[in-house]
C-alpha cells in the first residue's frame, strides 16, 4: 500500500485527521507504522497477534520495575516497544484490509489494560496509590466521555486534548527512563521522579478531560 493510500485510510479511522498536516514527530511516527505494517503484512502476521504482543509487553513492565533501578530502564524499553506494537497493529489491519469493529475493540481494551500495567509499575516504584488511582481514573473517564460523545453523534475526534494516549505513553517512557537514570545518580531520586511522573499523568489527564468535556458540550448542545 502506498503512503497516500495509507494516509487516506488512516485519516478515515482517526476522525479525518490528516497525518501529512501533523507535527514532524507524529508524521514520522505514522510513516514508520506504515512501513512496519507493510512489512508485517507481507509476513502474514495479523493485527490481533500484534495487539497481543503489545499487551504482553505492557504486562511485563511491573515485573521489570521489581528488579530495581535497572528494571526502570528495562520498563522504558518495554513501554517503547509496546507503544510501537500499538501503532503497528492498526497499520497491519489497514495495509492487509483487515480493519474490523471487533479489532478496534480488542485494541481499545489492550490499550486500557496496558495503561493499568504502567500505572501499577509507577506504584511499585514508589508513587502513592491514591495518585496512581487518580491518574487511571481521569484517563478512563477521558476515553469514556469520547466514546459516549461519539455514540451521541459527535463527529470525528472533536478535539485533540493534552490528555490523549500519546501523552500517557510519553509520561510513562519519560518517567521510567529519567527515574532509572536518576536512581543510579543518587539513591532515592528514582522514587521522586516516578512520583512526579504519576502526578504529571494525573494533571495532564484532568486537563485533557476538562478540554474534552467543554468541546463535547459545545458540539452536542446545539
Amino acid at each position: 500500500m502506498t503512503w497516500q493510500e495509507y494516509a487516506a485510510a488512516w485519516s478515515g479511522l482517526h476522525g479525518g485527521f490528516d497525518p501529512d498536516r501533523a507535527s514532524p514527530v507524529v508524521r514520522g511516527w505514522v510513516r514508520l507504522a506504515w512501513r512496519g505494517g507493510n512489512f508485517l503484512a507481507r509476513l502474514r502476521i495479523g493485527p490481533t497477534a500484534v495487539t497481543a504482543i503489545g499487551l504482553l509487553l505492557c504486562l511485563l513492565v511491573p515485573f521489570a520495575v521489581l528488579l530495581g533501578r535497572g528494571g526502570l530502564l528495562l520498563g522504558t524499553l518495554l513501554v517503547l516497544f509496546a507503544s510501537f506494537a500499538d501503532a503497528l497493529d492498526g497499520a497491519v489491519a489497514v495495509v492487509s484490509g483487515r480493519v474490523s469493529r471487533l479489532g478496534f475493540i480488542y485494541d481499545s481494551v489492550a490499550d486500557r489494560l496496558g495503561e493499568v500495567a504502567w500505572l501499577a509499575a509507577f506504584w511499585l516504584a514508589g508513587a502513592p496509590g491514591w495518585l496512581v488511582v487518580a491518574g487511571g481514573a481521569v484517563s478512563w473517564l477521558h476515553e469514556y466521555v469520547r466514546a459516549r460523545a461519539a455514540a451521541g453523534g459527535m463527529e470525528g475526534l472533536g478535539l485533540v486534548t493534552v490528555g490523549e494516549r500519546p501523552t500517557r505513553v510519553s509520561v510513562a517512557i519519560s518517567g521510567l527512563l529519567v527515574g532509572g537514570v536518576a536512581g543510579f545518580v543518587h539513591p532515592g531520586w528514582d522514587t521522586t521522579v516516578i512520583i512526579v511522573a504519576a502526578a504529571a499523568w494525573a494533571v495532564l489527564g484532568l486537563a485533557g478531560l476538562v478540554q474534552l468535556v467543554a468541546a463535547v458540550r459545545t458540539e452536542l448542545s446545539g
